[in-house]
């Protein structure tokens, strides 16, 4: 078959409509079940609002979150339209942020793989706190240094780096700083700069 350019032109923009509103339905009946009233259960008097900021990039976009009074759950979660970052936009991650919170499928142990081993097992989260704190309190006391090659004091640790921390906001970078200065650590990082 021979076409020229105007005819596949409209034969390509024939089948792209075709495409795209081809699976639409328009013989499909709508189901008529009634849809929760949401609008309801974010009045005052069934929740209360708060003002946060998004915890997964570095940008800090505001959220309004509205957590239930009766169970204390998030029950909603938009952008801040007074925010001065995103003005009430929100990405898709911050948009599905409830889920961090409210989410049946949330990991509830923590799993752990011994050195050497080819398979996880779960421990307790108590367990594995206490097995973390002790291997940061070894590594700190093998990579001390209370001197330099100076003899200045210098009281850090040399064998413990952190990187991250994006996810945290200004208080919460404060405090995590302070814990790492109070191990000694000098080498701290951040993806953002990396």
């Amino acid at each position: 078959m021979h076409t020229n350019r105007r005819n596949f032109l409209k034969l390509s923009a024939v089948a792209a409509t075709a495409t795209a509103f081809g699976g639409l339905g328009f013989g499909c009946k709508a189901e008529t079940a009634p849809l929760p009233d949401r609008a309801a259960a974010l009045d005052p008097k069934w929740s209360k609002q708060t003002t946060t900021i998004c915890c997964y990039c570095a940008v800090g976009c505001g959220l309004v979150v509205n957590t239930s009074l009766k169970d204390m759950k998030a029950i909603n979660v938009e952008g801040d339209p007074d925010h001065p970052i995103n003005e009430g936009a929100l990405c898709a991650k911050g948009a599905s942020i409830w889920q961090l919170a409210e989410n049946d499928r949330r990991p509830d142990s923590v799993l752990y793989r011994a050195p050497y081993a080819k398979e996880f097992k779960k421990v307790s989260l108590s367990w594995a706190l206490e097995t973390i704190a002790r291997r940061i309190k070894d590594t700190r006391d093998k990579t001390w240094t209370e001197k330099n090659a100076k003899g200045q004091v210098v009281n850090r640790c040399d064998g413990i780096a952190s990187v991250g921390s994006a996810a945290l906001d200004n208080e919460e970078c404060w405090a995590y700083q302070t814990m790492l200065r109070s191990l000694g650590l000098v080498y701290v990082e951040h993806q953002a700069r990396i």
